[in-house]
C-alpha cells in the first residue's frame, strides 16, 4: 500500500494483544491515540522504552490519549518479556502490546523498512486524533530509543492547535507563548486573544499567551 501521510485516515484493524483481541478504533474510542512499534522482544532499548511508556501512562491519560505497542513477536512472547520489563524498569506494563507475527499491522502502517531490516519493524510512532486522522509520524532507527517527553510535548501542541488558531514555536513547552496563525489579521487576533494579548514582532510573527494557560488563570 502507499506510504501513510499526515492527514490520512489511520487504518483500522483487529489484532491479538496482551489485553485480548482488540479492535483499534474501538480501543481508542473518541480520544487520541499513540501507536508505536518496537523491533523485537527481549532487546535492551525496547525494554527501556516500554518501561518508560508505562511510567508515562498517567500523563497520556490526562491528555485523553491511549497507547498501543507492537512488534512482530507473538503475544506469548510479549507476556514473558513483560515480566522482565516490570522487573528491570520497576514498573507495570499498563497498555496492550500487539502480537503481529504475520506482519498484518506492520505492513498496514509501513513499519518494516527493508533497507533498514527486512524482518523487524523500525521504531515507528503515529499520533492519531479523535477523528482517526494521523497527526504525527515519527520514524527512529532500531538503535535509537524514543524521547517520551517529546511525544508529550508534541501531543500538547497538537491538542492546543486543534482548538485554537495558533502554532507552537521551536522548543515550545506547555504553558509558554505561542504563535498567532498567519491567516488571522492582527486586529482580529487582538480581539480573539484578549486575555493573552498579542505581541507583534513582525507582521507575520506575532506571539500570544498559551490559550489553555490563559483560560486557567
Amino acid at each position: 500500500m502507499a506510504t501513510l501521510r499526515l492527514g490520512d485516515k489511520a487504518p483500522d484493524f483487529t489484532a491479538d494483544t496482551t489485553q485480548g483481541r482488540l479492535n483499534f478504533y474501538d480501543y481508542l474510542g473518541d480520544g487520541w491515540g499513540i501507536l508505536f512499534s518496537h523491533p523485537s522482544d527481549f532487546t535492551p532499548v525496547c525494554t527501556t522504552e516500554l518501561g518508560t511508556a508505562a511510567k508515562f501512562k498517567d500523563e497520556f491519560d490526562k491528555r485523553n490519549t491511549k497507547m498501543m505497542a507492537l512488534s512482530v513477536d507473538d503475544v506469548e512472547s510479549h507476556h514473558n518479556w513483560i515480566k522482565d520489563i516490570n522487573e528491570t524498569q520497576n514498573t507495570t506494563i499498563n497498555f496492550p502490546i500487539i502480537g503481529d507475527e504475520d506482519r498484518t499491522v506492520s505492513n498496514l502502517y509501513d513499519m518494516i523498512h527493508p533497507n533498514e531490516d527486512s524482518t523487524f519493524t523500525v521504531r515507528s510512532v503515529f499520533i492519531i486524533a479523535p477523528d482517526k486522522s494521523i497527526k504525527l509520524i515519527l520514524t527512529y532507527p532500531a538503535s535509537t530509543g524514543r524521547n517520551f517527553y517529546e511525544l508529550l510535548r508534541v501531543l500538547d501542541s497538537l491538542q492546543l492547535t486543534a482548538y485554537h488558531k495558533v502554532a507552537t514555536p521551536a522548543n515550545w513547552k506547555n504553558g509558554e507563548k505561542v504563535v498567532v496563525s498567519p491567516s488571522i489579521p492582527t486586529e482580529e487576533a487582538k480581539e480573539l486573544f484578549k486575555e493573552g494579548g498579542v505581541e507583534e514582532v513582525k507582521p507575520y510573527l506575532r506571539f500570544t499567551a498559551d490559550p489553555f494557560a490563559a483560560t486557567q488563570v
